[in-house]
């Protein structure tokens, strides 16, 4: 098999959650590594795929909001400061993927499936092959012990359940 690496100046690790009930929170991990192990990308199924976001580096462009998220509350960065991802079923869906792996937040793993989308290949100035993906799962984070909030006057709650994680990748040969 061969080593893939990502050029993390065109790939983004994002999430988002509604807030309030009303609109949505985005944000990004600003650091995180990945170990892609296949014979050719064109067909992810014989891939095997590990991704490791560094909590700390998390930005939802509120300085506050991100230290509250760093907290005991949420993540606990002290006692966790990474959430791994480890590939463990690859299907072929038309010209796409549903990725399955185990995710781990805090203490707590879970399978969850991506569904991944093939971007395509190309190659670049320097005459380097890259491919790009797109992947998108949904998680419940209070599965994942991310259970704080607080209620609303109005209804309702501070902050929504459900968690969009996108991941957007352009991936180049290992040197």
């Amino acid at each position: 098999m061969a080593k893939w690496i990502i050029d993390q100046s065109h790939s983004q690790v994002g999430f988002e959650v509604k807030h309030m009930m009303v609109s949505k929170v985005k944000g990004d991990f600003g650091s995180y590594t990945a170990d892609i192990d296949a014979e050719d990308l064109a067909d992810l199924t014989t891939a095997q795929i590990s991704f490791s976001f560094d909590v700390a580096s998390i930005n939802t462009r509120s300085e506050d909001r991100d230290n509250h998220l760093k907290s005991a509350d949420f993540f606990d960065v002290e006692k966790y400061p990474t959430i791994t991802f480890k590939s463990t079923n690859i299907e072929k869906s038309g010209d796409d993927y549903k990725v399955t792996g185990d995710l781990t937040i805090k203490d707590v793993t879970k399978p969850v499936t991506f569904d991944v989308e093939y971007g395509g290949k190309g190659k670049n100035p320097w005459g380097v092959e890259v491919y790009g993906f797109e992947a998108e799962t949904k998680i419940n984070r209070e599965e994942f012990g991310l259970t704080w909030n607080a209620a609303l006057e109005t209804g309702g709650v501070l902050v929504g359940k459900d968690i969009k994680i996108k991941v957007e990748l352009e991936v180049n040969p290992a040197a």
